[in-house]
């Protein structure tokens, strides 16, 4: 198989798959029955001063599509609310116990330099292997001028990263929000600031839904509701996005990242990768699916690294970052318009629907009676904007065919 093995700023795990800072990392049980399954590091819940805040009920709401399956998770927890040397006694034993897996520590304090200075020590003498700078979350703490309301101010990201700096020895790597205009630009502060790697995305601010009988939103806290964090595999495409954004420009193109976001299946995994990022980080799936989802993450790596003949990780990791490039220099001489296989094709009507209410009126309907009835692209008004593609339930029953666009 494939080697998955991992070296992230000097530390080393058996694979790329860590959990995120979240519930799932909230004590040592959980993550020694993380380990036993086989994740490769985790990112310890995110700590703060004593006293720990108090967290509200209920905490979570879903976003689900019209079958009823869960497209994401809106959450409105707050960091830790277990006393700090409790956290700190469990995880310098988790590490003593589990010393082949990498174990980040999360952190947030309020924005003043003795306070990042006194956790910093507190948390070096656990022996944990770095400390992720919270500076993403989106509910909560941004009202006590934490989470957020840092990573959204790229000077205040710089001040608080050059503190940690020069208060620990051990790896800073800022988790960034997505809820900024420019990625690029707090990517580009922390790595000023001295950071040694970013992770991202953290959670998007969000509503998932009202309850039109109460008319108050959801989770609901005593017939209140508030903006809480979305994450689950709809956010994928746009931590994708987040990451690439980072790979691609000069400015932060050499920072390592931890990606975050969305990661389901192997093939996320994969596509994270190939954008750059070093180790992944999991919580959303896992909440919903439990741990025993890394071995499906780490054998569907492996067998695709595997076809593909990719002896390890770096073989292909950033292979995605030269073709992402700005829309202007697409090239605006390629063609290609749909072809429908008649073979495969169950006669739904769903592409004839796409096409001709909302694109170009580029596919034929012709029917015999009701059970024989025939679509077909017209070439001469096919576009190539491939939403009959999208909108086919048949896999591969439609494809986009290259056309020859020399004179």
């Amino acid at each position: 198989m494939a080697d998955l093995s991992t070296e992230f700023l000097g530390i080393q795990s058996p694979n790329p798959f860590w959990l995120a800072s979240a519930p799932p990392t909230d004590k040592a049980y959980n993550i020694y029955r993380a380990f036993s399954a086989g994740w490769g590091g985790a990112v310890w819940k995110t700590l703060g001063e004593d006293p720990a805040p108090v967290n509200v009920c209920s905490r979570y709401s879903a976003h689900r599509d019209t079958h009823g399956r869960i497209l994401g998770i809106n959450n409105i927890e707050l960091i830790s609310d277990r006393p700090l040397q409790i956290n700190l006694d469990e995880i310098a034993q988790t590490k003593k116990d589990w010393p082949d897996r990498a174990l980040i520590v999360s952190l947030m304090v309020p924005c003043e330099e003795e306070s990042w200075k006194r956790i910093l020590q507190q948390v070096e003498a656990t022996g944990c292997d770095g400390v992720e700078l919270n500076f993403g979350c989106p509910h909560g703490m941004p009202e006590l001028g934490m989470g957020a309301a840092v990573g959204q101010v790229p000077a205040l990201i710089t001040k608080v990263t050059q503190w940690c700096k020069k208060h620990t020895r051990l790896p800073v790597i800022v988790k960034l929000t997505p809820n900024v205009t420019d990625i690029v630009q707090t990517a580009h502060a922390a790595k000023t600031g001295g950071a040694d790697a970013v992770s991202l995305i953290n959670t998007i601010n969000s509503i998932t839904g009202i309850n039109l009988d109460t008319m108050v939103g959801y989770p609901s806290v005593a017939n209140h509701y508030t903006s809480g964090g979305y994450c689950g595999e709809a956010v994928k495409p746009i931590a994708l996005n987040m990451v690439g954004q980072l790979a691609r420009h000069d400015e932060t193109a050499s920072l390592t990242v931890s990606a975050i976001g969305g990661i389901t299946t192997w093939k996320d995994a994969a596509e994270f990768l190939s954008l750059g990022a070093t180790t992944l980080q999991v919580c959303t799936a896992v909440m919903l699916n439990g741990f025993k989802i890394i071995d499906d993450l780490a054998d569907g790596l492996s067998r695709w690294m595997d076809q593909k003949g990719y002896r390890n990780l770096a073989e292909f990791r950033g292979a995605a970052v030269p073709s992402l490039t700005d829309w202007k220099k697409l090239d605006q001489t390629y063609k290609s318009i749909a072809h429908i296989d008649q073979n495969t094709c169950i006669q739904c009507g769903r592409c004839f629907a796409a096409c001709e209410d909302t694109e170009h009126q580029a596919i034929s309907f012709s029917s015999n009676d009701d059970t024989d009835r025939k679509f077909e692209v017209i070439p001469g008004e096919c576009v190539g904007c491939n939403l009959c593609q999208i909108t086919c339930p048949v896999d591969g029953c439609i494809t986009m065919v290259n056309q020859d666009t020399e004179a």
